[in-house]
């Protein structure tokens, strides 16, 4: 793998640039898939907090609400109506605060990629910069460097000399003396 930073290639397995010293551990885990994604919103039960959630809570509250002020202006709660009021306005503070909430974890990471594919994201930045991804074997044409006269003679070459060859060119057995 390469360097982000600087472009020095690097052993797969590496935890720091050879170069510059960069962390690579989230440049591994994300080459090969191990990438922690955003854990999303919650609650303070636990709960992932959705939108359909906020809509449902927002919906109740105005509802309590909308029961407390009919009992109220109508005579019939008595004077237990003002209880009514409580709940609704738990439910309408809570769905506000789910709201914000939902709004600032989209701000910091934005959920919709809207046109963007997954083989997009998959391919790798092109940047000028750093080596091709993968290169051209070039073979060598002819080394200018004789090698083969400093290769010291076989130890079979005396001993196999010898041998009697059949008509195909392998060996049979010793000749006869």
């Amino acid at each position: 793998m390469f360097c982000p930073k600087c472009g020095t290639e690097n052993p797969e397995t590496g935890k720091f640039c050879r170069s510059c010293g960069t962390d690579l551990g989230n440049v591994s885990d994300a080459l090969s898939g191990k990438l922690a994604k955003p854990a999303a919103p919650c609650d303070r039960r636990g709960r992932p907090i959705s939108w359909d959630g906020i809509i449902t809570t927002f919906f109740m509250g105005t509802a309590f609400l909308i029961v407390a002020i009919v009992l109220g202006v109508s005579g019939r709660g008595q004077g237990w109506w003002f209880w009514m009021l409580i709940p609704a306005f738990a439910m309408l503070g809570s769905a506000v605060a789910k709201y914000v909430q939902l709004k600032k974890a989209e701000q910091v990471q934005p959920s919709g990629f809207s046109g963007v594919s997954q083989a997009t994201l998959n391919r790798p930045r092109e940047n000028p910069g750093l080596p091709p991804p993968q290169t051209q074997f070039v073979a060598p044409a002819e080394s200018r460097y004789k090698t083969g006269d400093l290769v010291p003679p076989s130890v079979t070459d005396s001993t196999t000399r010898h041998l009697e060859m059949d008509g195909e060119g392998e060996t049979m057995t010793l000749p006869k003396v």
